[in-house]
């Protein structure tokens, strides 16, 4: 039980709620959006696979299509996935034809600091320990194929190496899904000859992982095999790259993924349809749900609600300069969430008092604010600032926040989704509504995919992150080079880059001046698409923290998880 705000009324935790929820058997979810019951496969009552012969005849996206972002993250995020179901439900109660689109969680956060994905309090889709937990086997099914590539590409080196790859510069990884940092590097191989080849290896975390953002950006199931089959795993001994379809992997990897591929259908609380499907990290990866989820929504539904991870400066920005371009896709309305604990945090408010009333902290932390209403602005889409309210929020602080956004000129509406709802975002469906009536949009990209690669990296650089230049290593220059000369060049770019600041140094907040990106390598994820530019100190593979949520959470003697938010 959560305490609210005045210290009487107790409110059910996360998990209460959604095993109370008057849950419908997905069947009758499927029919409110015209999928017959031939056109799924149950996985249990109240969670589907949804054929991929829906999206082939059904081709025109009627859509609107809107993006939840938000403002710089505190370690337990801002609510965008809260915002995003109350969202979705308040635009059904005003009889929108509504989809949601989500990304699948990861248990590495799960089990970590950051909770699940599925929303909270009375915005949550459900069965929402099913989502958080295994799901449909999808992110075990990315780990398998991530996997047999690794194995494959051992036994190659094994059997003769007929490719010719030189063990030193092998690039192809390992993944689990799980924050483990002891697998960060280890070595293969070792105990004889008849065990392969001994060299360094390391692990990722599986959402951070290639496989997932083909999986996510793939149109269709040939599309998918193709790009896995560009994927680069190493180089030669003349440091060449060698690709995944040379290791004759590409078949098999996308047998694993085959029902992966289809988008997984589930309910929110007041039992909206919610296609909840793909997961790729936001400051690792690109962020988004599936390309193929999203069209298929577009195409069955007048209005998507869709989420990318973290801040506008991670997630919103690969959405629309990597998934837009990749999928042709043209968003209608951006929802900026913001809290008055996240905006404290970026004031210099310390975690543990950011549910005391500080005032001095929130102005300061409101030039985050200003800095992500400007960003989404310079993408040519309206944007609406959601101000997610808690229970200890303080009148002063939300009348101040309130000013702010008026200030902006930006429309804005405090929403009360985790607590009411639908109900409590019905002045957001509003206020959405009439941004989309209106036909302001006019979305462009931020660079052309054409310009040289460290130009791109510093427009981003520049222009999302308020820097003054950035600065490369050694041996970023040298990938930059080697990218140049096999023809990749012209590919967009995917930043990895703390979400905790709009720098790449995480005690920076609120909006840092006088900073340079440095930029530590620069890795080509061929099949995906994209480059990505590795900054800071980002990791590909998280650790546990000290008090990890896996030690909350159990089952008990009737076989009901507790614990689980």
């Amino acid at each position: 039980m959560a305490v609210s705000g005045n210290g009487k009324r107790k409110v059910p935790s996360d998990i209460e709620i959604a095993q109370s929820a008057d849950i419908r058997p997905i069947g009758e979810i499927a029919s409110l959006v015209g999928i017959s019951d031939d056109q799924i496969e149950s996985y249990g009552h109240y969670k589907a696979k949804v054929s991929l012969d829906v999206l082939k005849n059904n081709r025109k996206q009627k859509g609107k299509l809107i993006l939840v972002t938000a403002i710089s993250a505190t370690s337990s995020g801002v609510g965008k996935s809260t915002v995003s179901v109350g969202l979705a439900q308040a635009l059904r109660q005003r009889e929108k034809d509504v989809m949601l689109c989500l990304r699948e969680p990861s248990l590495g956060p799960c089990m970590g600091i950051k909770g699940g994905a599925a929303g909270g309090g009375y915005s949550q889709v459900i069965p929402m320990e099913d989502i958080n937990l295994h799901f449909t086997g999808d992110i075990h099914a990315v780990s398998a194929s991530h996997n047999l590539l690794s194995a494959m590409v051992d036994n190659s080196q094994h059997q003769g190496n007929p490719n010719g790859i030189d063990p030193r510069r092998v690039v192809w990884p390992r993944a689990v899904d799980m924050n483990d940092r002891s697998l960060r590097s280890i070595v293969v191989g070792l105990a004889g000859p008849l065990n392969g080849v001994p060299r360094e290896d390391r692990f990722l975390i599986t959402v951070a992982s290639e496989v997932m953002a083909i999986l996510c950006l793939a149109r269709d199931l040939k599309d998918l095999e193709q790009r896995l089959g560009r994927i680069i795993v190493g180089y030669n001994f003349n440091r060449e790259p060698v690709s995944a379809s040379r290791i004759k992997a590409p078949g098999a990897m996308t047998a694993l993924l085959r029902d992966a591929f289809k988008p997984n259908l589930v309910q929110t609380l007041e039992g909206g349809p919610a296609l909840v499907h793909g997961g790729p990290f936001a400051n690792i990866a690109h962020g988004c749900n599936s390309l193929v989820a999203t069209r298929l929504a577009l195409a069955l539904c007048d209005y998507v609600v869709t989420e990318a991870g973290f801040g506008a400066d991670l997630g919103a920005e690969k959405f629309f300069n990597i998934k837009c371009r990749y999928g042709g896709l043209h968003p209608d309305c951006v929802v900026l969430v913001a809290s008055a604990r996240a905006i404290k945090f970026q004031g210099g408010a310390k975690p543990k008092e950011l549910d005391q009333e500080n005032l001095e902290a929130l102005v300061r932390g409101m030039s985050n604010l200003d800095a992500h209403v400007e960003n989404i602005r310079k993408y040519g889409v309206p944007v609406v600032v959601a101000l997610n309210s808690y229970l200890t929020d303080s009148r002063r602080e939300t009348e101040l926040l309130a000013k702010h956004c008026d200030k902006l000129g930006v429309p804005w509406s405090t929403t009360e989704v985790w607590e009411k709802g639908g109900e409590g975002g019905l002045d957001l469906a509003d206020k959405v509504s009439a941004e989309i009536d209106a036909g302001r949009a006019d979305f462009r990209y931020l660079y052309d995919v054409e310009e040289p690669v460290q130009q791109k990296i510093e427009t981003i650089a520049r222009e999302m992150y308020g820097a003054d230049g950035v600065e490369y290593s050694t041996t970023a220059r040298r990938n930059i080079a080697a990218i140049e000369k096999f023809g990749l060049g012209n590919l967009p770019v995917c930043m990895a880059k703390t979400q905790f600041s709009l720098s790449d140094n995480p005690t920076l907040l609120g909006r840092p001046t006088g900073f340079h990106i440095t930029v530590r390598e620069v890795i080509p994820s061929a099949g995906a698409g994209f480059l990505v530019a590795l900054t800071g100190d980002i990791m590909t593979m998280p650790g546990l923290p000290k008090k990890p949520a896996a030690e909350n959470i159990g089952v008990d003697k009737d076989g009901k998880i507790f614990g689980l938010f």
